[in-house]
């Protein structure tokens, strides 16, 4: 007998995300704004920028320094561009499942 996919956990998976962290995860980086990740729209993405954080990229690199923890990532982004915790969140599994992906 074939195994049937688990087509209910891959609709929980997906239904847990944004369209946006779909689009994001699901392609290369490039020069993606730093409003493309989840989590970071157009008020969050103008602090960044104005911080040096233009690119996706510049935070992915700033998440990478921090060692891809959670915790840590989750206050520097509360103290960068005062990130509530949904949306410092949504931007850490945004770029964590881009790693995974990609690195």
């Amino acid at each position: 007998m074939v195994a049937e996919p688990d087509i209910a956990n891959y609709l929980d998976i997906m239904s847990s995300t944004s369209q946006k962290h779909r689009n994001f995860v699901s392609e290369p980086m490039g020069e993606k704004l730093v409003t493309e990740l989840a989590g970071i729209g157009p008020v969050l993405g103008e602090r960044l920028t104005v911080k040096g954080f233009d690119k996706a990229y510049t935070v992915l690199g700033q998440f990478l320094l921090l060692k891809k923890d959670e915790e840590m990532f989750m206050e520097w982004i509360k103290d960068t561009c005062a990130a509530n915790k949904k949306q410092g969140s949504d931007c850490h599994n945004c770029l964590k499942e881009w790693c995974d992906a990609f690195l």
